[in-house]
């Protein structure tokens, strides 16, 4: 049974730090490329960035590029996102996505984790 689970969410004032999460079960983490996304209060859901395992390579967008972030251990099955220099509008749930290969659009994943929240207020 595929399963993603993450954690670290929590509440982090402006300027802050944050590591998230993501353990995987149930595939062979080394051949699934993994996205982070996150979903504000009435917005879709959205890329942050996603780690292709095939060419290494990371997409990142825009407003994280700098702040944020991935690493991989295929040998614990964890995908870690680092976060830094946190700001309000960073405030959503947090996922995980699993797939072959990176895509930005949420519709092209099929397994998800049920996602952590990130809160960054004064």
């Amino acid at each position: 049974q595929v399963q993603l689970v993450e954690s670290g969410g929590g509440l982090v004032q402006p300027g802050g730090s944050l590591r998230l999460s993501c353990e995987s079960s149930g595939f062979v983490l080394d051949y699934y490329a993994i996205g982070w996304f996150r979903q504000a209060p009435g917005k879709e859901r959205e890329i942050v960035l996603c780690s292709n395992t095939s060419d290494g390579t990371t997409r990142y967008v825009d407003s994280v590029k700098g702040r944020f972030t991935i690493s991989r251990d295929n040998a614990k099955s964890t995908v870690s996102l680092q976060m830094s220099s946190l700001q309000p509008e960073d405030t959503a749930v947090y996922y995980c996505a699993a797939r072959r290969r990176c895509s930005s659009s949420p519709s092209d994943f099929t397994y998800w984790g049920q996602g952590t929240q990130v809160t960054v207020s004064s």
